[in-house]
Formats: C-alpha cells, sequence, structure tokens
C-alpha cells in the first residue's frame, strides 16, 4: 500500500471517480486527515467506521446554520468573489441546525415520514413506477437516470410538496448545480442558489393564499404545544431540504443499485427469481455504493478528539460514510458487493439526532423501482462499457452522470 505522506491532499476528479483507493489508504494511515475540498477549502476528513460514528454524534460538532456561515466565510476570503454565495433562506432548515432548535424543526415533519405514514404511500410509489416502466418499454436503450431513477422520487417529493410538474427540470438543474464539486464556476452556484430561493419563497407565498392538500401547506399551518410554528425562513428553508433530500439520494441510489447489479449478473438472476430478496439488497446497495458519500460539514465548536487525533476549534469536519461503509474492521471483506450480507449498521442514512428523516421513504422507492425493474426487463443489461461511466462532480453525492441501458438484451 503507498504511503500518503504528507503531501496536501486534494479530493480532485481523480478523487470524484476513484474514492475507495484513498479512502483505504487514510484508514490505514491517517483515518483523520485534513484535505483540500474542490472550491478550495480545508477541512478534517474522518474515514473509519468507529470514529464516523463518534463524530456523527459529537456534541462539539456542531451544525448552527450562521455560526457554519460565518466560519465558511472566514475559510473561503482568501478566494475573494471568487467563493459561491449561497442564500441564507435556504439554509434554516434542521440539518442545519442543533438542538433545541434542531428538535423543534425535527417535531413539527416527522410526523410526515413515519414508517406507517410512508407504507401509505407504497400503492402511489407503485403505480408512478408502473407508469414509468411502460414508458420505457416503447425504447431499446435509456438512460436509466432519466427514465426512472430520477423521475420517480421527484415525482413523489413534488406531489408531497404540492409543486407543479412543470417545474421538476428547473429542481433537477439547480440541485444538480449545488451538490457540483463546482468546477471553479462559483457564479453558477450562486445563481441556482438565489433562483431555488425566489422559486420557494414565491411556493410559500403562494400556499399561504391557495392553501392545499400537502405537506408544504401542512407545514404553513403546522402547530405544536410545545414547539411552535415555523418562521417564513424555516418555511422556505424546510422545502429546500425536502426537496433536495426527497429525490437526488434516492435517484443515485436507484442508478448505483442498478448498476451493482448488472456488473453481477448472477446477483441479479437471483434477485429477479427471488423478489424477497430485494430489501437485503437495498441494504447492501446502500453500503457498497453509498449515494451521500460524504456527511454535510460539521465544525468544532470547541476542540474536539477523534481516535487519535484533537482537531482544533472553529475547523470544519466531514465524515466519510462512503468509507466507513467499506471499513474492514466492521464490514468484512467490505469491497465485495454481497447482497446476502448482514448490511445492517452502515453509515449511508448518517447516525444520531441527524439520521435521515427520509429513509424509510428512500428504501421504500429504492426496493419498488428496482424490484420492478428487473422483472420487468429479464434481459437488461449495460448499453455502454462499464469504464465509459463516470461519476459526478461531487464528494456529497456518489452518483452516475448517465446510466444507459439495454433493456431487451443485445
Amino acid at each position: 500500500m503507498p504511503d500518503i505522506g504528507t503531501a496536501e491532499i486534494e479530493l480532485d476528479d481523480e478523487f470524484i471517480q476513484h474514492p475507495y483507493d484513498l479512502y483505504r489508504e487514510l484508514r490505514a494511515q491517517e483515518p483523520v486527515r485534513k484535505v483540500v475540498m474542490p472550491l478550495g477549502m480545508r477541512a478534517w476528513l474522518v474515514t473509519r467506521y468507529a470514529d464516523a460514528r463518534v463524530a456523527l454524534a459529537h456534541p462539539d460538532l456542531r451544525k448552527d446554520a450562521q455560526s457554519t456561515l460565518e466560519l465558511y466565510e472566514r475559510h473561503m476570503s482568501a478566494l475573494g468573489d471568487d467563493r459561491p454565495v449561497f442564500a441564507a433562506d435556504t439554509a434554516e432548515h434542521m440539518l442545519n441546525s442543533d438542538p433545541p432548535q434542531h428538535t423543534r424543526l425535527r417535531t413539527l415533519v416527522a410526523k410526515a415520514f413515519t414508517v406507517r405514514a410512508i407504507e401509505r404511500m407504497r400503492p402511489r410509489v407503485e403505480e408512478i413506477t408502473d407508469g414509468l416502466l411502460d414508458r420505457m418499454a416503447e425504447q431499446r436503450t435509456v438512460n436509466l437516470l432519466d427514465a426512472l431513477a430520477f423521475p420517480l422520487p421527484i415525482t413523489v417529493i413534488c406531489e408531497m410538496l404540492g409543486i407543479p410538474e412543470h417545474d421538476r427540470e428547473d429542481f433537477r438543474r439547480w440541485f444538480g448545480t449545488l451538490l457540483a464539486m463546482g468546477d471553479g464556476d462559483a457564479d453558477a452556484v450562486t445563481r441556482a442558489s438565489a433562483s431555488l430561493a425566489e422559486y420557494l419563497t414565491s411556493l410559500v407565498s403562494g400556499k399561504r393564499r391557495h392553501p392545499g392538500d400537502d405537506l408544504l401547506t401542512e407545514l404553513i399551518q403546522a402547530s405544536d404545544a410545545d414547539h411552535g410554528s415555523l418562521t417564513e425562513s424555516e418555511l422556505i428553508a424546510m422545502a429546500f431540504l425536502l426537496m433536495i433530500a426527497g429525490h437526488d439520494s434516492t435517484m443515485s441510489l436507484i442508478g448505483n443499485g442498478v448498476l451493482c447489479l448488472l456488473q453481477h449478473p448472477d446477483q441479479l438472476a437471483a434477485l429477479r427469481d427471488d423478489p424477497s430478496l430485494v430489501p437485503a439488497a437495498v441494504e447492501e446497495f446502500l453500503r457498497y455504493e453509498s449515494p451521500v458519500t460524504q456527511a454535510t460539514f460539521r465544525y468544532t465548536g470547541a476542540p474536539v478528539r477523534i481516535g487519535d487525533v484533537e482537531i482544533p476549534e472553529g475547523e470544519f469536519v466531514v465524515v466519510a460514510l462512503g468509507s466507513a461503509n467499506r471499513d474492514g474492521d466492521r464490514f468484512p471483506d467490505p469491497d465485495r458487493f454481497d447482497p446476502g450480507r448482514d448490511a445492517g449498521g452502515h453509515l449511508a442514512f448518517g447516525h444520531g439526532i441527524h439520521y435521515c428523516l427520509g429513509a424509510p421513504l428512500a428504501r421504500m422507492e429504492a426496493q419498488i423501482a428496482i424490484g420492478r425493474l428487473v422483472r420487468r426487463f429479464p434481459d437488461l443489461a449495460l448499453a455502454v462499457d462499464s469504464a465509459e461511466l463516470r461519476w459526478r462532480d461531487s464528494t456529497l453525492i456518489r452518483g452516475l452522470e448517465e446510466l444507459p441501458v439495454s433493456l431487451f438484451g443485445d
């Protein structure tokens, strides 16, 4: 194994395309290591499973939106006008907050994402999936992301929030820009952030005037004896979070899962022949190619010891979920795709108070989409050599740019 030495480690395109080699080296040699993120910001990267669990639940690793923004400005000030500017109205959501604010925000939205509430949506998710598969059947080759992996979760979350169908492609473009590694185009990130904030502000205003039978209207009207109601900026930020969390990671989960199966035909055949294997396979997809490969930024509110390293106060910390889920100390033979393994305990949905609220919905959508896809198209195959596939330019999301598939074999 090569020595990573003391050289500055940049999470560049080579890392985006092949992250597991570096993750493996860091876990063995320097599991808590300062790295350079794509836009030039320095952060401490945590790569081992045990350390990741500690970091994800550590009370001194904070996520307060205002303090995060101030720290970001200090860290990025050297870039001057070249750094992206994020709309403040989209920041005040529960993923960017600590207790008691986090507790209040999560309480007001949590009832919509209970396992029971999500299970009531199953017939509609199946109906949407079957309609997409019907349209796919009219072609021989499709980009699976465009044909199924994107339209399914975006339709579901937009219906939940009461967002018109004709606006959904705009969301894909805006969120794709925000989640990208930056590509040096800070202006594009700034424009996308401003466009999203403007749209969501207008949407919330419209729902106030014309309430609907949807989750966003419920959030506008929500009130709790102990937790009050959401402010205008909190509503906008909550809609932003639900939109981005409700479709992008699930799109990548579906795409990554199908790719894993196509690269392992024996596992694909077993899954097609026995649908009861699908839930366990989805857990292995989540572990093996975690769609959220790095958790969102935390910062040290005081000096924090992770493993053998003490991280000073005022530093950003990034937990590499994709690395933790490939840690051989937790998962034997971790680089082997094995839907038959017990993948329980993976960190694909995080850990602690910020554990993903939408996990039941993402699991259900992936199970339905992949299970029905492989049974509907038994000759499903990659339409290109796997070496031609590229991963999206993002250190947050592990997802393909495209996934061309042949529906009826060669």
